[in-house]
Formats: C-alpha cells, structure tokens, sequence
C-alpha cells in the first residue's frame, strides 16, 4: 500500500512530511511527499518557514500520481495559505482522493504555520472534500469559532466541524472527542508527562491515513492511531518517532 503525505519540512525530523514519512513506514505503508514548505526549526524553537509556489506543488503532486496511481489515501499538513489549500483541494477531488486533514496553524514550540485566513480557507475549500480531520483544541476553536474549555465544549465543535472529525484531548486531561458516521465517543488516554512534545498531531494523522490505507475501518485506523501514537509518546526519544497530542 502507498500513501502520500503533502507538508511542510521539518529539519529536525520530529514533526512535518519527515514525520509522516517514518510512521507510514513503521505502519508497513510505503510514503511518499509532497513539500509545501521549507521551514527551519527545532523541537524547542520555530525560526522561520519558506513556503512553496502553488505551481511547483500541484507538479509534485502530478509528478508522484503518474506512476503511484493506485494512491487512495493522502494525508495533508501544514499548507499556510488560502492559495495552498485551495490548490489541494481541487487535487484531491481531481484525483478522487480520501484526504485526511491536521490543519496544521502553529507549531508545538510557538512558530505561526498558516497565515489568518487558513481557518477560514479549510473550512470552505479543503473540509467539504476530506473524511476526517484530526485538530487539538486550539485548532478546532479556529474552524469552528467555539471556546472549548471542557469536554462538553469539545463535543459541540465535534458536531460542527464540516467531516468526521477528532478532537485530541491533551488538554483536556486526555479526553479525546471523535465524531464519525454521525456518532459522537470519547476516548481517555492517560497524560504522559514528557518534555517531547514536538510532532504534535502529525504522527497521529499520518498514522490514521496508515490504518486507512490498510483496510482499517475509520473508528478502528483513529484508534490504532491514537495507540500508535500513545506509544510514540511513551517510548519516544530523539531518533525515534516522538510525539505528544
């Protein structure tokens, strides 16, 4: 099975398309990527990011659809800009893909990701075209507009948010708030204290579009995820897979 991830690069290797690359592979899911943009940090500081021209983009995503055609699942993660997005949008439908969406917006140590209109721009373009996507709190009040303070708020954006969704609780005390088919469930993981918490949600996603690409009906490829990525947590060291939702 192949998979394709579209976003940006992270040179530290923790989070980003080289992140997704490396859990695609730990899955048994061969990955291939699609740069959107260039950016230099680290798993404590954001310096600066250099986003890609929509047209080299759309010619990478030609470029590897020309001969791994038989890519069904593609999973996207920082795109920036209104213009990107939209760009992606129309690939996905182009190509009839199964688009699962970390709209990425700022990164784990602080760095702006996505320019201000990107909320706005996900939800118009990108959402209606894709089966899930995978937002943490501060995510999910940008697409949906809603203060999510409690698991009761996290409920209500889950049933707001335009595609079957996950919330990622790591800020609500593990609780993670998952609506797919039109059902709503919570699933609790316990809080691993750690100082790795760069990769955020990129490992999570990536290995959901996995499971997918796998066979994995969705509820059961977001629970192997959030395991596999639970695990990435509790084993993670720098040259590994470190992550924390």
């Amino acid at each position: 099975m192949i998979c394709m991830s579209i976003a940006g690069v992270d040179p530290s290797g923790g989070a980003g398309m080289y992140a997704d690359i490396k859990t695609f592979q730990a899955i048994g899911v061969y990955g291939t990527g699609v740069v959107t943009s260039l950016t230099a940090q680290n798993p404590y500081k954001f310096f600066s990011s250099y986003p890609v021209e929509t047209e080299y983009i759309s010619e990478q995503i030609d470029s590897v659809l020309d001969v791994y055609n038989d890519i069904k699942y593609v999973k996207t993660g920082m795109l920036y800009s209104k213009d990107i997005i939209k760009l992606v949008a129309n690939k996905i439908k182009e190509y009839d893909l199964k688009a699962i969406v970390d709209p990425v917006m700022v990164a784990t140590s602080g760095g702006i990701l996505a320019k201000n209109e990107s909320a706005e721009a996900y939800n118009k373009y990108l959402l209606p075209k894709s089966i899930l996507t995978t937002p943490n709190i501060s995510e999910a009040e940008q697409l949906t507009k809603i203060e999510i303070k409690t698991v009761e708020d996290a409920e209500i954006a889950c049933k707001k948010l335009i595609c079957d969704n996950i919330i990622t609780g790591g800020h609500l005390d593990g609780v993670n708030t998952i609506f797919t088919n039109g059902n709503l469930k919570t699933i609790k993981q316990e809080i691993i204290e750690t100082k790795n918490l760069h990769g955020s949600g990129c490992t999570l996603s990536s290995a959901i579009t996995a499971y997918l690409a796998l066979g994995e009906e969705i509820d059961s490829a977001i629970e192997k995820g959030l395991d596999y990525t639970y695990n990435s947590i509790l084993n993670g060291d720098y040259g590994t897979l470190i992550a924390k939702l």
